[in-house]
């Protein structure tokens, strides 16, 4: 997709009506898919909510699903239908949402599965697995016309925002770096043996678009984002919240230049995924060039421009970004807090500590219908999951990318452009048309 395509059709999905609902008191029905990890922080997100059921969940660990289930009753509430193909799911037509907290191979197949359902979509971050899925997911959002938030929950947060906003006006000059940190304490994940397929465990609907494997339980609960075939290592875990907070915060969008180098230091284990890394990246603003770095760390490390101080993530956890200006930097802890340094003696200015709530922005967008009201479109949130993806081919492939957004390619690297996308399985591919 030509940029220029790809930013008409943002506007023109900006600019469409999405048929709201009728009156604030109308109930929103949800679904929830994916519901041990993240997937219990959408349950208990919408349960707070007025005038918002939880009407089906699918999991495809009925272990997960039955402890789930008997939460809900333990809340006093109905208990949600269940399902472990989110395929049957999709016939109830009564359903307005479905909320995907599912491992990251499978988000834009159920994604746009959904949206070719007729159902609203909240789709948890990164929300693609690689480039191509990328562009799929913000082409099926603007042909089914509907609303689809991104699960990168900074977006909506008060603090955050105030950040940015600062940035806009100046507060710290002419901003020309930022800096995504995502320094977590991860032990070892040991080796683990090929054995039998957990019972009540659906296992081929789990694998979906990936290649088929031998079940591991290094490769299933939470430990498949350090394998590749499912997940895109910590900088697509928990940093793909820093480098979308990083990319907004510099006024960017995709990169001209992407150069990745790390490696999987320390321990004798299973994974895949880089545990070290370091990614730069170059942009081009109307001939203009700024700079992000990204970095990633899984053991011991210091709090960097107080992040981390307050122990948001736990000890030893220095999770953030860092902003560089002509008038001082401004440090953005987490997802709820910000300070500035102004000055060369870094005198202190604005700051501040609130959060948001993603979710319940995702349920006002639904109310009024109203594309503008998303805090964390799809479009935004696919700009950013790109900039992982670079990052991680780079590193796989040991050289600098050259970025083309116009062609949606790397210049003169065949090679890495065939990396954008990857060989589905039957009954699970990524549409080429959506």
């Amino acid at each position: 997709m030509e940029r220029r395509h790809f930013l008409l059709s943002t506007a023109a999905l900006a600019a469409g009506a999405v048929k709201g609902l009728s009156s604030p008191n109308d109930t929103i029905r949800v679904a929830c898919a994916g519901i041990r990890g993240q997937g219990r922080s959408h349950i208990r997100n919408y349960s707070k909510m007025q005038n918002v059921e939880l009407a089906a969940f699918c999991d495809i660990d009925e272990n997960i699903l039955n402890a789930r289930l008997d939460e809900v009753e333990k809340m006093g509430k109905k208990r949600p239908a269940a399902y472990t193909d989110i395929r049957k799911l999709l016939e109830d037509k009564s359903i307005d949402a479905i909320s995907i907290a599912t491992p990251n191979h499978s988000h834009t197949l159920q994604a746009i599965w959904s949206l070719q359902a007729g159902k609203h979509v909240y789709c948890e971050k990164p929300c693609s697995h690689n480039m191509f899925e990328a562009r799929q997911i913000v082409a099926a959002a603007k042909k089914y016309n509907k609303l689809v938030q991104h699960g990168t929950n900074s977006r909506s947060g008060e603090a955050v925002r105030e950040a940015v906003q600062h940035m806009r006006d100046g507060l710290i000059g002419d901003v020309y770096m930022a800096r995504g940190l995502c320094f977590k304490w991860r032990d070892t994940i040991g080796r683990k043996s090929v054995e039998p397929v957990p019972a009540g465990v659906h296992y081929d609907l789990w694998l979906g678009p990936a290649p088929k494997h031998e079940f591991t339980q290094n490769r299933f609960h939470y430990n498949w984002h350090w394998f590749w075939d499912y997940g895109n290592g910590d900088l697509g875990n928990q940093g793909i919240h820093e480098v979308d907070i990083a990319r907004w915060g510099l006024g960017v969008t995709y990169p001209t230049k992407v150069s990745a180098i790390g490696g999987h230091f320390m321990f004798d284990d299973d994974q895949e995924t880089p545990n070290t890394i370091t990614a730069t990246y170059e942009f081009d603003v109307s001939g203009k060039k700024k700079m992000m770095v990204f970095e990633v760390r899984h053991w011991m490390t210091n709090h960097e421009a107080t992040i981390g101080e307050k122990g948001t993530f736990g000890a030893g956890n220095t999770v953030g970004n860092v902003f560089y200006g002509s008038k001082g930097y401004l440090a953005i802890d987490g997802y709820d807090r910000y300070k500035t340094f102004l000055g060369r003696k870094g005198e202190p200015g604005p700051e501040k500590v609130e959060g948001g709530n993603n979710w319940q922005n995702f349920i006002d967008a639904l109310r009024s219908g109203k594309h503008e009201d998303l805090n964390a479109p799809i479009e935004e949130g696919a700009i950013s999951t790109t900039l992982v993806h670079l990052a991680n081919i780079s590193y796989r492939l040991g050289r600098t990318l050259h970025f083309d957004a116009n062609t949606y390619t790397v210049t003169g690297d065949k090679e890495a452009t065939a990396m954008f996308t990857r060989n589905y399985r039957e009954g699970f591919a990524v549409p080429k048309k959506v």
